[in-house]
């Protein structure tokens, strides 16, 4: 079974429905029986009234039964044995606390995420599960989990999905599996995203120290191409101006300088030769 709509209709013409029930009764002869049996009537009828808010919606039952769900905003009126449970449909948000885990690569990390969601089979979560929002809590920690052990917190190699530097694909795939676990509650995944995501303190200095040395690595190897080409422009055009002829001692002492002078993190010192160079 899923969610229906239930029996209601519209309360300010209940609302008219039952004061001329109640002039009727009013203007009946006492004696009459007809009297109580419209005066029980209309107050019967009071009991059917009910407020629906926007966003918002009332389970209908009736000895245990699902009827229906009325989401109409207003004022509503349905048969006065309904038993009538009311049950939010506006967004939420779950913040879960920062859980302990490892990662693909078996490195402890701390994570957390931030997960927007709403009602929207009102028959599930209320039938389904016995509280929904803590079936919500329960399982969106549990997918937690799940997906952060299956990305590395950082990039081992230049394709690999990683937790810190794809947030996005990461954001994809924890909504995905909190969806899946929480289509049985009728609960609707909006966003879910990652809050908190930091090394575990026991191995964060050594991380800190690995993340230095390949920023340092990085930049060094991108120090040595820039060098090497512009000490292979500095060759080939001194060679097609004809401006000196360098046979190929000379060069390799050219290409050691000027490595020098690139790659060095000092100001090099010229020595200037004032002299011949044979």
């Amino acid at each position: 079974m899923k969610e229906k709509n239930g029996l209601s209709m519209n309360g300010y013409i209940a609302v008219l429905v039952i004061l001329i029930i109640a002039l009727c009764a009013l203007f009946s002869v006492p004696s009459n029986p007809a009297w109580l049996l419209l005066l029980g009537i209309d107050v019967a009828c009071l009991l059917g009234l009910f407020m629906v808010q926007p966003n918002q919606g009332r389970v209908l039952m009736l000895f245990g039964s699902y009827v229906g769900t009325v989401k109409s905003s207003g004022l509503r009126w349905t048969v006065p044995f309904f038993i009538r449970k009311n049950i939010s449909l506006r967004l939420r948000n779950f913040e879960s606390s920062r859980i302990k885990v490892n990662d693909a690569h078996g490195n402890p990390i701390e994570i957390a995420t931030v997960v927007v969601w709403s009602v929207k089979d009102t028959y599930d979560a209320t039938f389904e599960v016995d509280d929904y929002v803590m079936f919500v809590n329960i399982q969106s920690e549990a997918a937690l989990r799940n997906m952060s052990s299956r990305y590395p917190y950082d990039q081992q190699e230049g394709h690999e999905t990683a937790l810190r530097s794809d947030p996005e694909v990461v954001s994809q795939a924890l909504k995905f599996e909190i969806q899946d676990r929480l289509n049985k509650a009728g609960v609707k995944i909006h966003e879910a995203r990652i809050s908190h995501l930091a090394y575990a303190p026991e191995i964060a200095s050594a991380m800190l120290q690995r993340q230095q040395a390949s920023a340092i690595i990085a930049a060094r190897q991108k120090i040595v191409d820039g060098a090497v080409g512009m000490v292979d422009m500095a060759l080939t055009q001194l060679s097609q101006r004809d401006i000196v002829e360098l046979d190929e001692e000379r060069k390799a002492a050219m290409v050691s300088n000027l490595l020098v002078v690139l790659c060095s993190e000092r100001n090099t010192q010229p020595v200037v030769n004032a002299g011949s160079i044979y």
